[in-house]
């Protein structure tokens, strides 16, 4: 699954609802939590549910972000969502295995789950929490920088080494347990350069994408996230010179003076299916 973008939109929107249907972002995710008032929650609900219905995103992967299980609007959320079977629901502030067990109890076993994980406990718990991804079925981890930087008492705007290792946690378990990683959103909505020095900078940890709050972000995310040419052409040379008979049979082979293994093998196909994304 590509998933270099992934959407927020305030599920209140309908505006915003039928535009994402036409962006270019591999993800949209619906949010009842944190951009929508409170006196809107059950309208954002109900329009998330009534888009889940309607479909017509075409390639891309519709989840609904609930609010948390601190909140009396969770219980609704998930009651009306599993029904709706979206492509995933996201759970928020995902502290420990036992908030993603009753999220899994109340959505019934067929909605694949993603976590925000943005609090000190959730940080505590990723092991735990990949270890039981796959009884879950947890499907990605997403880092909610924001609250993290908020719950550490970070200074506004948080140091970026503060946050680093933390990230990098994420992406540790998440690939111990063959989840999707997506690193946390920028909130400089015009400035495009720090965009795309956190899409580099995701990318080299890890991330297999960026979550955006803005479809003037989607571009750079989809670019910093995706091979670039070079990177493509090395993929091809790797596959074809594993698909020479004469090599085919190899654990390693000697290409471009380096010494390229079947992990590297693996690698190359993992990057050409990411350029080869069916046009809609």
């Amino acid at each position: 699954m590509t998933l270099r973008s992934a959407l927020f939109l305030p599920a209140s929107n309908p505006r915003a609802i039928a535009k994402a249907r036409r962006l270019d972002s591999d993800a949209v995710i619906l949010d009842l939590e944190d951009a929508v008032a409170p006196d809107a929650k059950a309208v954002a609900r109900d329009a998330a549910v009534a888009a889940v219905r309607e479909g017509g995103f075409g390639e891309r992967v519709l989840v609904v972000r609930t609010n948390g299980f601190d909140s009396p609007h969770a219980a609704d959320d998930l009651a009306a969502l599993a029904e709706a079977c979206p492509a995933a629901v996201l759970i928020p502030k995902v502290d420990d295995v036992a908030t993603l067990a009753a999220a899994r109890a109340a959505l019934g076993p067929d909605v694949p789950l993603w976590a925000m994980i943005e609090t000190c406990r959730g940080i505590l718990s990723l092991g735990a929490i990949a270890q039981a991804a796959k009884e879950l079925g947890l499907a990605a981890l997403i880092a909610g920088t924001n609250d993290l930087a908020k719950e550490m008492r970070l200074p506004s705007p948080p140091a970026p080494e503060a946050l680093l290792p933390l990230r990098v946690q994420i992406v540790v378990a998440a690939r111990s347990a063959g989840l999707i990683a997506l690193d946390g959103v920028c909130n400089a909505l015009d400035a495009p350069d720090r965009l795309a020095a956190e899409c580099a900078e995701g990318r080299r940890l890890g991330f297999d994408g960026k979550t955006l709050i803005h479809p003037n972000q989607i571009a750079a995310a989809n670019a910093g996230f995706g091979p670039d040419a070079a990177e493509i052409a090395w993929a091809r040379r790797v596959v074809e010179a594993f698909a020479d008979p004469e090599q085919a049979a190899l654990g390693a082979i000697r290409l471009d003076g380096q010494m390229v293994e079947r992990l590297h093998l693996t690698e190359a196909e993992r990057i050409l299916a990411l350029v080869q994304r069916p046009a809609e």
